[in-house]
């Protein structure tokens, strides 16, 4: 976590902008037994970054989230009024996992606002949800529709487990072998299918689909392929990262290339010139449907920390 936090500050003094999350984990990282030792522990960690941020990089907001137990376990409780309770202003958002349905969501809900309100935070504290299982991917629109979740993430190997064997250990993985007729997350039709649904739902409501890990983290290229396919195929706009060195293949797969980057710069700042009125650019036509998704192209290369020209970094990001 530590190491995390870190390498958090040091890019963001690199790219000029907080360009992925830290989630502090409470759910798998605590020992049975030692939740709330774990859980104060958390809680220096999260207040510690945010005021050593401020001293390394000036004006850039930090990213620090904890990933408490699910709604069920006996620790969820403790855990939330004392990670809530104890650094409720320096969370960006609490991630709940293994949510089942909607009932769980408002019960978390409630937990935290009267924890958050006690600890004098005064804007709502956002969730974000692991959805890991097969009848949480059949509530994921219902989910994703609450006003409350900012974002889903798969949990990719409690879904394969929850199937009871269905499911081959390695669709865990991103190695599909055609020969044995083995497949692979990105190829197992009930692995495959979870993702888009919460893709779909995500997407249906505005929320952010964030795609699951990938657990052969020595495995730079592949870390990549997978990012690339999870942002180009699949529709996920955010990745999960189980070790540190994932982070920059992740981001690269994620932001925008510089050509797409050059093309949004010259249509937005054609159509911020024509009162974003229709225009034609290279015999196509262009209006605000179009001049959307540009603007989207460029929002996500400034969140990524890439190049901007400088006419598109100062109209837009001054």
């Amino acid at each position: 976590m530590r190491k995390s936090l870190a390498l958090q500050a040091e890019m963001s003094q690199e790219f000029g902008a907080c360009v992925f999350d830290v989630t502090l984990d409470c759910e798998d990282g605590a020992p049975v037994g030692g939740e709330k030792d774990h859980a104060n522990m958390v809680v220096a960690l999260a207040n510690q970054a945010q005021v050593a941020i401020k001293t390394v990089v000036n004006s850039i907001a930090v990213r620090v989230a904890v990933r408490v137990h699910p709604v069920d376990h006996p620790a969820f409780g403790q855990d939330v009024d004392i990670i809530v309770g104890g650094a409720a202003t320096s969370l960006c958002h609490l991630m709940i996992p293994k949510i089942e349905t909607v009932e769980e969501v408002e019960q978390a809900v409630q937990w935290v606002d009267r924890a958050a309100l006690k600890a004098g935070r005064t804007d709502l504290l956002p969730l974000h949800v692991l959805i890991e299982s097969p009848a949480a991917v059949h509530r994921a629109f219902e989910i994703a529709a609450h006003p409350r979740v900012q974002s889903i993430s798969f949990g990719l190997m409690d879904f394969v487990s929850s199937h009871g064997g269905a499911i081959p250990a390695s669709a865990m993985g991103i190695h599909a072998d055609q020969h044995s007729m083995e497949l692979d997350q990105f190829t197992h039709p009930l692995v495959l299918r979870a993702k888009l649904e919460i893709a779909s739902a995500c997407h249906a409501f505005g929320k952010v689909p964030a795609h699951c890990v990938v657990t052969e983290f020595n495995d730079m290229g592949a870390v990549q392929a997978a990012a690339t396919r999870a942002s180009r195929a699949l529709g996920y706009t955010r990745m999960w990262s189980i070790h540190p060195s994932q982070i920059r293949p992740i981001l690269e797969a994620f932001a925008p290339q510089a050509q797409e980057i050059e093309l949004a710069t010259t249509i937005v700042m054609a159509a911020a010139q024509a009162d974003w009125a229709p225009i034609s650019y290279d015999g196509k036509l262009h209006d605000r449907a179009s001049y959307r998704y540009f603007w989207q192209v460029l929002e996500r290369a400034h969140q990524t920390g890439r190049h901007l020209p400088d006419e598109a970094r100062a109209y837009f990001f001054g």
